[in-house]
């Protein structure tokens, strides 16, 4: 089984890790039994479950039920959830609370966006022992104080300080952080300069390991392809062609037939 300890000797060694996001028991079932190292339960459930703009408007009682579902599927991987909008934060307090609550339905660790501002949260919840993933650059929950989703970390000012929001994160005792939409060599000198392994979206090839939206890599979100996605099959269009065949066959009487009835 896959712990904190386990991700982090895989930058050690050199090894590539793999994560994806997942948000129910069958697919989470699917990617364990394939062998994804790190299986996010993502805010992002937000867009590619509830049909929301943005993240922030789902809640503690939304994540911690699709954490519940996919922890019960996973028996290898890491399972991480997203802390969504405003519940971590309030307070140290409130925030050591709602992540607790994760890791009482099965999460391993959580989430956080953000850098200096929540340093000491996450060093409160290392020392109850809560392993916390950070997440620097587009940090979603901020689309409002970035208008909108854009490259972060460029010119020089940002990268130096996006460079100490690492080392602050990995001081706090963070086992690893996501690097989301920034340029691929400053992905690069952080991943270099911190000891903590680094998970690209949108941060080039130098990560120590790569996390993508599960709906976006089978092709099955469809309102929005981001640059950095690559789609690895296109499952809408597989499931259209399903429905409607189905579909036809009711209307026309040919299902169910004698194959699919009772003597």
């Amino acid at each position: 089984m896959i712990t904190v300890d386990t991700i982090s000797s895989m930058k050690k060694k050199g090894e590539k890790i793999a994560c994806l996001t997942a948000y129910d028991f069958i697919t989470a079932r699917i990617l364990d039994e394939v062998g994804i190292d790190i299986i996010l339960v993502g805010d992002s459930a937000a867009n590619v479950v509830a049909g929301e703009k943005t993240t922030l408007p789902i809640t503690m009682e939304d994540m911690i039920y699709h954490t519940k579902v996919v922890a019960r599927a996973v028996k290898n991987g890491l399972v991480i959830a997203d802390m969504p909008f405003l519940s971590y934060q309030v307070s140290v307090q409130t925030a050591t609370y709602n992540a607790g609550r994760f890791l009482k339905v099965g999460a391993c660790g959580v989430k956080l966006e953000g850098g200096a501002p929540v340093v000491d949260t996450v060093r409160r919840l290392v020392d109850v022992g809560i392993p916390v993933m950070g997440h620097l650059g587009l940090t979603p929950q901020s689309i409002h104080k970035y208008g909108g989703y854009k490259i972060q970390g460029k010119g020089e000012r940002a990268a130096a300080r996006m460079i100490d929001d690492a080392r602050s994160l990995e001081a706090a005792g963070c086992f690893s952080v996501v690097l989301e939409k920034i340029p691929r060599d400053l992905a690069k000198k952080i991943s270099e300069t911190i000891s903590m392994p680094t998970i690209g979206i949108g941060a080039g090839p130098y990560c120590d390991g790569q996390v993508l939206v599960l709906h976006d890599i089978l092709g099955l979100y469809e309102d929005f392809t981001p640059k950095f996605v690559k789609k690895y099959a296109d499952l809408a269009a597989q499931v259209r062609r399903a429905v409607e065949q189905y579909k036809d066959e009711v209307k026309q009487g040919k299902f169910p037939d004698q194959e699919h009835s009772f003597d």
